[in-house]
């Protein structure tokens, strides 16, 4: 017997199936889309800001695309022309430019490139209805997704279609539209190998331009994010954090990587620098000077004096902000880093654990030893100012605003548990309680800082909840045993100004000392409410090093942090991992440093270094087995109660 509930929404239901033929033909279309091949899932994390690694990793689809080039010419087409196909798909505009200089007779070749394409586009696409390739040919080729379609289906007998095809194909070389539509045709085959994108953490920070990444990550039609430490930093410094503008400004001004904040966000730094100048004119900054070398024109070599002087000045702000944030959050069980009280100001030295130890730097005019933790005056402006720019960038706030809406501290999906850092675990591995959590563990204390996080950004400014939402969010960043920095200790301090380098040691939670232990494994899939027999964690944030292996557990725990970031690929000997699950199972791709778009177009050079398939489908895993399916079956269970209704004559049918 149905209840009103249930009547009162398959009434709603009935508006949009209005009679028995509308809701016939649904199911019929659900049952045939259950039994199609479940689409292709790309897992990313640790992207730190390497924007055009990001891009080219994106565009090849770790290597599937190359694969399906491979597995449809391999027998009729040379490797080199393989691989000048597969650039001609990453960059068609780029690649396209290139060839018209070396080519005499342009018709013919794109003649032969068009169907060539065409058939790549028409495999890639075979796992979807029509209508789906459509919805997705309607964004990425406008204007010539119709004439697309017509070519990838069609009914015509071989004579007819030959004649369709040259009379398509040659009309659009003779109009001069051929470049163009090479390029929808190498958008929409980019857009269909991948059928979801998950990005397991940390896009922000150390690398150039995060905020293109955000950009291209904007354009997805399927895509989930699992925060990273330094995603929710730059959530909470676009809430209007203080302590986290701070630690942003010093994170970009460490890797002397203004440009995602000058031109990125348009965040103007020149009050900082000109404060700086003044403060620590004379001072010795040679402790403070920029790793590496500069991202852009932002700032030239010429500027590295200036860009110490403005590390010193809000290194010194951010110790003091996270002082003041310690304070007000005892909970939070960070006593230890409340290192400045512990300065003696006069010898030069700090006492941590109970052992002296000489500063690398004595010279602190803004810090009143009676009262560390208080800004000056200036510094108070300084930060009002930043404050203020970091809430009013236009573009800064779109991007919290849509890390907020596709992120998330964890995720499930397809029976997989993806997350950036760690479940918080004690040395025995049971979960650990966490008393800024309210005493929560396991995936209790997930939920709990994903609902204090979104209040830090959404609760009314200059509320309590939303004081506690922006501390929250910063305690994520760097917190003891925080689930996203899964560390008991951030020691930025210590690496600043102590010369002891057994002091710069960050302890890691001891999720991580049993996360090879596939009881383990089980133990957090049982928590989430997973089968451990088929689930996997996939995890990020600590890279993978030379020698160590990213699947761990058996198989159930996967770790793709393998070093996008350039400052990790010396202990990493490569540039990141990428997961790619499909119908037939799941693999990892290994890959080598990025050098160039430039060297990528002319010399068709990929990044897929590696590849390893460590589990592989018995049968083809079919749509009925993910969580789209699931939902479908519930779908076609409603439709089912609908069709008994309009059969009964409990609904009136209309549009008959």
């Amino acid at each position: 017997m149905k209840n009103d509930h249930q009547n009162k929404y398959l009434i709603e239901l009935s508006k949009k199936y209005p009679n028995r033929n509308a809701v016939l033909s649904e199911i019929i279309n659900l049952n045939a889309i259950l039994n199609l091949p479940k689409g292709t899932e790309h897992f990313m994390s640790d992207l730190h800001g390497e924007h055009e690694a990001f891009l080219h990793i994106r565009r090849n689809a770790s290597g599937v695309i190359r694969k399906k080039v491979d597995d449809l010419f391999s027998k009729t087409v040379t490797a080199a022309e393989r691989a000048a196909l597969a650039t001609l798909i990453y960059y068609p505009e780029e690649k396209l430019a290139e060839i018209s200089q070396q080519i005499d007779d342009m018709d013919d070749w794109y003649k032969v490139t068009l169907v060539r394409l065409l058939e790549i586009c028409r495999l890639v696409s075979s796992k979807y209805t029509r209508s789906k390739v459509r919805k997705h040919l309607a964004k990425t080729a406008k204007g010539f997704d119709y004439i697309i379609d017509e070519l990838l289906n069609n009914d015509y007998d071989t004579l007819n279609k030959d004649r369709y095809y040259d009379n398509i194909l040659n009309t659009i070389i003779e109009i001069g539209a051929a470049n163009k539509f090479i390029a929808s045709v190498c958008s929409a085959i980019k857009s269909l190998v991948i059928d979801h994108l998950h990005i397991v953490g940390d896009i922000f920070d150390r690398g150039p331009r995060a905020d293109i990444i955000v950009d291209e990550l904007m354009k997805e039609q399927s895509l989930d994010i699992q925060w990273g430490n330094h995603d929710v930093l730059w959530i909470a410094a676009a809430a209007g954090s203080r302590t986290c503008i701070a630690t942003v400004l010093n994170n970009s001004i460490t890797y002397k990587n203004l440009d995602v904040i000058e031109i990125g966000y348009g965040i103007s730094l020149r009050p900082l620098a000109l404060f700086a100048g003044e403060v620590y004119e004379k001072s010795d900054v040679s402790n403070y000077m920029p790793k590496g070398d500069s991202h852009g024109d932002a700032l030239n070599s010429e500027d590295d004096a200036l860009i110490a002087r403005m590390h010193k000045a809000i290194s010194v702000i951010q110790f003091k902000l996270e002082g003041q944030t310690v304070l007000r959050n005892p909970n939070f069980n960070m006593q230890e880093r409340l290192l400045l009280e512990k300065v003696d100001f006069e010898k030069g030295t700090v006492l941590i654990e109970g052992k002296e130890y000489a500063l690398k730097d004595k010279d602190f005019p803004t810090i009143d030893s009676s009262n560390p933790y208080m800004l000056t005056p200036r510094e108070k402006e300084i930060m009002q100012y930043l404050k203020n720019a970091f809430m009013r960038s236009e573009k800064l706030q779109r991007h919290a605003r849509f890390l907020l809406e596709k992120g998330e501290l964890y995720t499930i999906f397809n029976n997989n548990l993806l997350f950036h850092g760690c479940i918080p675990m004690n040395d025995d591995g049971s979960f650990m309680a966490l008393d800024c959590a309210e005493g929560k563990s396991g995936r209790e204390l997930m939920d709990y800082f994903d609902k204090l996080a979104r209040q830090g950004y959404f609760a009314k400014e200059k509320s309590e909840l939303r004081q506690k939402g922006k501390d929250a969010l910063w305690f994520l960043w760097c917190g003891k045993d925080s689930p996203l920095c899964a560390r008991k200790k951030m020691t930025t301090f210590e690496r600043l100004l102590v010369a002891d380098s057994s002091l710069w040691e960050e302890p890691k939670n001891a999720y991580y000392k049993c996360w090879n232990d596939k009881a383990t494994a089980e133990r957090i899939f049982n928590e989430f409410s997973l089968n451990p027999e088929t689930a996997h964690i996939i995890n990020g944030h600590i890279p993978v090093s030379k020698g160590e292996e990213p699947i761990k557990a058996g198989g159930k725990v996967i770790v793709i942090d393998g070093g996008f970031c350039k400052a990790y690929q010396r202990a990493t000997g490569i540039a990141g991992y990428t997961l790619i699950y499909n119908a037939a199972g799941i693999r990892i791709s290994a890959h080598e440093p990025f050098t160039s778009v430039e060297n990528a177009i002319k010399n068709n050079v990929d990044v897929v270094s590696d590849t390893m398939i460590f589990e592989v489908a018995a049968d083809k895993i079919l749509v009925s087995e993910t969580d789209v399916g699931r939902n479908i079956t519930e779908k076609i269970k409603d439709l089912k109660l609908l069709l008994e209704e309009y059969e009964q004559g409990s609904i009136k049918e209309s549009g008959i």
